[in-house]
């Protein structure tokens, strides 16, 4: 399968979310056509750009498939019936972790955009669903989710495809990219090998050499 349909695209904006800390990590979904310009959607907002958004980290897609997997976890929560309830920018059904690679191209809408890195789990999920061991558990079992960067601008709406169009770096799917990087399980030769993969985001491949030794 090649092709896969947005059912909702999700943006949003910095919100109080922990005391006076603020977060757009609830993203909602749109009505009709939304930019994809060089660092995402437009508008969307990160609120701390310390550790989140610019080029690398454009759009985020969480699995639809995992809200299924965590009904059986955490129960029937709320939160699991919204497609940005993980923070997504695209809701996608059928498509995760284990079949899509670093470098990956995909037509979404009219823009191209790219598979990045994976995205590690933070505090922040825990705390919007009220549940502890969650993050735990997206570690042991990488459902983790993944960035893309964008190669070309455009527009998507709800509806349309998401096409992969170019398969990048086959040997390495995100879940293994992120079993290694963010589970910590893996040999010098892997932190290498991912310190020297072109298409894994320049952070990542810092990682990926610090470890190495």
């Amino acid at each position: 399968m090649t092709r896969w349909t947005i059912e909702a695209v999700c943006t949003g904006t910095a919100r109080p979310f922990h005391g006076a800390e603020l977060s757009a990590f609830a993203k909602r979904p749109r009505e009709g056509a939304v930019q994809i310009h060089a660092e995402g959607l437009a508008p969307d907002e990160q609120a701390d750009r310390r550790v989140h958004g610019g080029p690398e980290q454009a759009l985020h897609l969480y699995p639809l498939d995992h809200h299924d997997w965590w009904r059986g976890t955490i129960g029937d929560h709320p939160l699991l019936d919204e497609p940005g309830g993980f923070g997504s920018n695209l809701a996608v059904r059928g498509l995760t972790e284990e079949h899509v690679h670093i470098g990956d191209r995909f037509r979404c809408g009219s823009a191209l955009i790219e598979v990045s890195r994976p995205r590690a789990p933070c505090w922040k999920i825990e705390h919007r669903f009220e549940r502890k061991g969650m993050v735990a558990q997206i570690i042991d079992t990488a459902r983790c989710g993944w960035y893309f960067r964008v190669i070309e601008t455009g527009e998507v709406q709800a509806g349309e495809m998401l096409e992969r169009v170019a398969i990048g770096e086959g040997e390495w799917s995100v879940a293994a990219v992120f079993r290694a990087l963010v589970a910590g399980k893996a040999s010098a030769e892997v932190y290498a090998a991912l310190a020297e993969l072109p298409a894994l985001s320049p952070y990542l491949r810092e990682k990926a050499a610090a470890k190495r030794g």
